[in-house]
């Protein structure tokens, strides 16, 4: 998880959902399903506290900055939380660069940990129909060819809980309203507060 996942609202109801400012950008369609590479809208704090927001787009697939080329972009759709804090490719990102994906619904397809068939597909959505926010990381990166600015984004998994750990091993990292402030404000990690923002995706 996650390699597809669907976004058939407009950027309206994505700022009337995470309340941000009114979104400033080119209309993506409505995409049942979302590949690595395709663009994307990511939600992002302006303001240390994160109260301030803005939704951006980006291409899925983090590129680190320090990266000779884009080869890296489809390696890296999905960040594991357990390690974010220390791998060089997310480090600076979990960072300062905290975000959230927004998504319809998003498909698995079960492995033999469960009682399903192997490679069942399963839609995973919310049963009152609202956007899912997911804990995400977002990147800028030189083009060395263009000398262009690319924003990349990278969608942070977990271990699945519950019901889903049936279906597959890994889920996405889901935010509730009351994280989403803390986990986007824009003020740089100290080290004594990696911590505290790790246990934000539990």
């Amino acid at each position: 998880m996650c390699g597809r996942f669907t976004l058939t609202v407009s950027s309206e109801e994505i700022a009337a959902q995470f309340k941000t400012n009114p979104p400033q950008l080119p209309q993506l369609e409505f995409n049942w399903n979302i590949a690595p590479t395709t663009p994307i809208y990511f939600v992002k704090g302006e303001t240390p506290s994160g109260d301030v927001r803005s939704i951006e787009i980006a291409r899925w697939g983090l590129i680190p900055s320090w990266a000779k080329d884009a080869g890296r972009a489809s390696n890296a759709i999905n960040a594991r939380s357990e390690s974010i804090a220390e791998k060089p490719t997310f480090r600076e990102a979990f960072r300062s660069r905290r975000c959230i994906i927004p998504a319809t619904g998003y498909y698995e397809w079960a492995t033999e940990l469960g009682p399903y068939p192997p490679k069942q597909p399963f839609y995973i959505h919310r049963k009152d129909n609202a956007l899912l926010a997911i804990a995400g990381l977002y990147e800028s990166w030189i083009d060395p060819a263009s000398k262009k600015e690319v924003t990349t984004a990278s969608i942070i998994t977990r271990e699945a809980v519950e019901g889903l750990a049936t279906i597959h091993h890994r889920m996405p990292v889901f935010l509730t309203e009351d994280k989403w402030s803390e986990w986007m404000g824009t003020s740089k990690l100290r080290e004594s507060e990696v911590d505290q923002y790790l246990a934000l995706l539990n």
